[in-house]
């Protein structure tokens, strides 16, 4: 039975209020540790499970809170789909299969129905999508992933130089076109452009100086 209590302290770290796309996030990774065996929310080294979620903001939250999952560890990455949807893998089984889970498109209207009497269609979801069964809430099927986990996770202590611009480029993020290593900025694939140099101010009077 799914008690938000277990992550109300941890949930108001992170947002000022609970809302009802916490509430998603929460049971999609409650339920991907029931059906894969694992348990969660997996803590320190334990980075055996990989969520892919498919949007930012609040729903993300709520699957790093229930999962342990994080960018930190390297366990949560963003596949931009503006989808309230996760896929989970099993990182010591196949990585090339996962659970994708998304809401029931009949949730909204099945939260009003069981929620008359709640002041708005947002307090309505918030309340029962603590209370409706996983199978009513929840929509979960097999999926073959499309993209590399051994490339998205790549491996540790890997890292080279970018011979135009001189940055170190980690995770095997490189592009090697016409002999050259370059990153992907100085490759055109970039997302920004630089305008000019932004000084950083020198240490204040007293502060400790380091060698380069």
């Amino acid at each position: 039975m799914f008690t938000l209590d277990r992550y109300r302290d941890e949930l108001l770290r992170l947002h000022d209020h609970i809302c009802p796309r916490q509430i998603l996030g929460l049971r999609m990774g409650e339920l991907a540790g029931r059906l894969l065996g694992i348990s969660l929310p997996q803590r320190g080294r334990d980075k055996r499970l990989l969520a892919l979620v498919e949007t930012d903001g609040c729903f993300a939250d709520g699957v790093m809170v229930a999962t342990g999952c994080s960018l930190g560890h390297r366990t949560l990455r963003l596949m931009d789909q503006g989808k309230v949807a996760v896929t989970f893998v099993d990182t010591a089984g196949d990585p090339s299969v996962g659970l994708r889970m998304w809401p029931q498109p009949t949730v909204r209207t099945l939260a009003r129905a069981l929620c008359p009497d709640l002041s708005s269609r947002w307090h309505a979801q918030l309340e029962a999508y603590q209370r409706l069964p996983d199978d009513v809430l929840l929509a979960c099927a097999e999926v073959e992933l499309l993209v590399s986990v051994r490339q998205l996770l790549s491996r540790p202590h890997v890292r080279v130089t970018c011979q135009q611009c001189g940055e170190e480029i980690i995770n095997e993020r490189e592009v090697r076109t016409g002999g050259r290593t370059l990153c992907r900025h100085c490759a055109g694939q970039a997302y920004y452009a630089e305008r000019r140099a932004w000084p950083v101010p020198q240490a204040a009077v007293g502060e400790q100086h380091f060698a380069p």
